[in-house]
């Protein structure tokens, strides 16, 4: 266990539920499961004791990508673990793939409705529908992106180029309609009132759900135990400032409980949730801190992922971990510490100013 992790607290030591199946954490919530095909191979979602238009059954709290393995592991949950209750809503924190993925599979199966933030539920459909200008970080408006902030290998852009439909492989349709989410709302899930905090950073309206009543926080990706949240510039909003939207987001979680159960996507359940913001802070400035550092001469990027990322990345990584060096780039320029210009190739390059 690395010192971060250390200073949390895992209530449930190493228990973890099999994949098809469920652990009971308080009654009427279940933690479920699922296998990615990333090097994140995991994803938690929950199931929550509900009544919903006068019935009594269960929401399910995220979905997982639209893999035969993942609907397999679903079939077996929806046979084995619900009591012999129906599932009577689907709730989605955000629109990445191993959130929203199998939506439109569980709603149309199960004749269900959909509940997200706007801002999730037109971007998962804009991605998911739009072919390869609906894409993310794939086809040509991503090989300009990137050739623009420094990645320049043709082999590298031509992988690029034709990585026309990552998203929709993993999130083949969105449900056509759904029901809107909005921060503050207050949505009542079987016996208990659940808050709807929104974050922004990661996903353009992210959505975690905190009851009082349970002591519990479903933090979906804003509030991870042992890895950094993705913070990063995509090519569909290239002048974003994401790392302060991010920051700011956190605020949010303030006043809940210092001994809150955090229920989180990826990771072990833990207790800590005050901790672990501080300790994202804390990350977040070391790496602004290192980044300033290293533009006393000028930088793209690129140049600024080694600094950030010391491990080796394959293209896929590399990508994401560009934009996560563009975000704390474009953080800083906003600030008034750094400014840009582009040079003879037509490369961004950030140089700090003399003051700083």
């Amino acid at each position: 266990m690395n010192p971060l992790e250390s200073q949390l607290q895992y209530p449930l030591g190493d228990t973890l539920p099999v994949f098809g199946g469920s652990h009971e954490l308080q009654p009427g919530l279940r933690w479920v499961r699922m296998p990615l095909p990333f090097a994140l191979d995991h994803i938690n979602l929950w199931l929550l004791r509900d009544r919903f238009e006068g019935r009594d059954g269960w929401a399910i709290i995220d979905c997982g990508v639209a893999r035969d393995d993942l609907r397999g592991y679903w079939r077996q949950v929806l046979e084995t673990e619900l009591e012999s209750l129906p599932v009577l809503r689907i709730i989605v924190t955000h629109m990445h793939p191993d959130h929203v993925g199998l939506a439109s599979w569980l709603c149309e199966r199960l004749d269900v409705p959909l509940f997200m933030t706007m801002s999730e539920y037109v971007t998962a459909r804009m991605f998911s529908e739009g072919g390869a200008e609906g894409n993310v970080n794939g086809g040509e408006r991503a090989v300009a992106f990137f050739r623009a902030h420094g990645l320049t290998d043709p082999e590298a852009l031509e992988k690029i180029r034709v990585r026309r439909s990552y998203y929709a492989e993993l999130v083949p349709s969105v449900p056509q309609e759904f029901h809107r989410l909005l921060a503050g709302d207050v949505l009542r899930i079987g016996e208990d009132d659940w808050q709807v905090i929104v974050g922004y950073g990661h996903s353009p309206e992210h959505v975690s759900l905190s009851c009082r009543e349970r002591n519990v926080l479903i933090s979906g990706d804003m509030v991870l135990p042992r890895i950094s949240t993705n913070i990063s510039v995509y090519d569909f909003e290239p002048a974003a400032d994401p790392l302060r939207q991010y920051l700011t987001s956190l605020d949010e979680y303030a006043p809940l409980p210092a001994d809150t159960l955090v229920l989180p996507s990826h990771g072990r359940p833990f207790v800590g949730l005050h901790t672990r913001i501080t300790q994202q802070r804390e990350h977040h400035q070391a790496r602004l801190d290192e980044v300033l550092e290293a533009c006393v001469t000028p930088q793209s990027a690129l140049d600024i992922v080694p600094v950030m990322f010391k491990r080796p990345l394959d293209l896929h990584q590399l990508t994401f971990a560009l934009g996560e060096a563009l975000a704390h780039l474009q953080c800083l320029e906003r600030q008034g510490s750094l400014q840009r210009h582009r040079d003879a190739d037509g490369v961004i390059r950030f140089l700090a100013h003399p003051h700083d």
